[in-house]
């Protein structure tokens, strides 16, 4: 498929999904980028050559969430009755935490500048963050009138929990890398020129272990946050019974005492 908003190839098991539109400091506002984000977030679960889903920005930003130009303006999704843009928001960039929630890959968010307003809910999103001295954060909505439209309200505070979140989110402040890998919204803080090739290694080493246990894992670690414990331990028995008879667990068991890596 070719794509006009966004950049997507996949290289020995890992995804790179690269927000492509850096003149916009890669925005969420139009349709078109949402299309192509949820296209491939859709695509990827039924892929057996991906195990691992990179999520990155081209230029000096990670996206900077909505165009403020369009909402000035009043153009785009920003256009019409308070009941159309609700549907426009339904329809539009709600489809992209949807589609995140639905996917069972593993995502890493390589930050390499500002994430700010959807673009921090973006990489709220993601399993794993790791960013540049450039990156900052910002759930910046109250700034401009509004408030986490995409769903920024459920992930932040899952993140870095209440009080943080409710910081961010009442003073629409920017928080710089440092503060976030010590508040723990970053997993790790590299240099600039490092930030690709840290994230990537990262993601090979997670995409070189039994991809189907990889699914569930992410599977159960997203259900744990719903989940009372009974039911989530059923469902854990029932993935263990499923792992135990599969050809990968069989490989891993073989790799594991001829001391050399498993062939998935």
């Amino acid at each position: 498929m070719t794509y006009n908003c966004i950049a997507f190839e996949v290289v020995n098991r890992v995804a790179r999904l690269t927000l492509n539109e850096p003149e916009t400091r890669n925005a969420l506002g139009s349709s078109g980028i949402v299309d192509e984000i949820v296209s491939v977030l859709d695509e990827l679960p039924t892929r057996s050559d991906v195990s691992v889903l990179v999520i990155t920005g081209a230029g000096k930003a990670f996206c900077a969430g909505g165009n403020v130009k369009e909402m000035r303006d009043r153009t785009g999704m920003f256009s019409g009755t308070a009941a159309e843009i609700e549907r426009s928001y339904r329809t539009g960039i709600q489809r992209i935490p949807l589609a995140m929630q639905r996917l069972d890959l593993p995502v890493i968010a390589a930050i390499n500048g500002p994430a700010v307003g959807a673009g921090c809910d973006l990489a709220m999103m993601c399993d794993l963050r790791i960013g540049s001295p450039l990156a900052m954060f910002g759930e910046s909505f109250v700034n401009l009138g509004l408030i986490p439209g995409d769903g920024g309200a459920w992930f932040l505070p899952r993140r870095i929990g209440h009080q943080r979140a409710a910081l961010m989110t009442y003073t629409g402040r920017l928080i710089s890398a440092e503060q976030a890998l010590d508040w723990g919204l970053l997993l790790e803080l590299v240099a600039e020129e490092a930030l690709l090739p840290t994230t990537l290694e990262l993601a090979a080493e997670i995409a070189a272990k039994p991809p189907q246990a990889l699914r569930h894992a992410k599977q159960l670690l997203r259900a744990g946050a719903t989940t009372e414990l009974p039911e989530f331990l059923e469902m854990c028995a029932s993935y263990q019974a499923q792992a135990h008879h599969s050809d990968e667990h069989a490989e891993a068991v073989a790799a594991f005492f001829e001391k050399r890596p498993g062939r998935y």
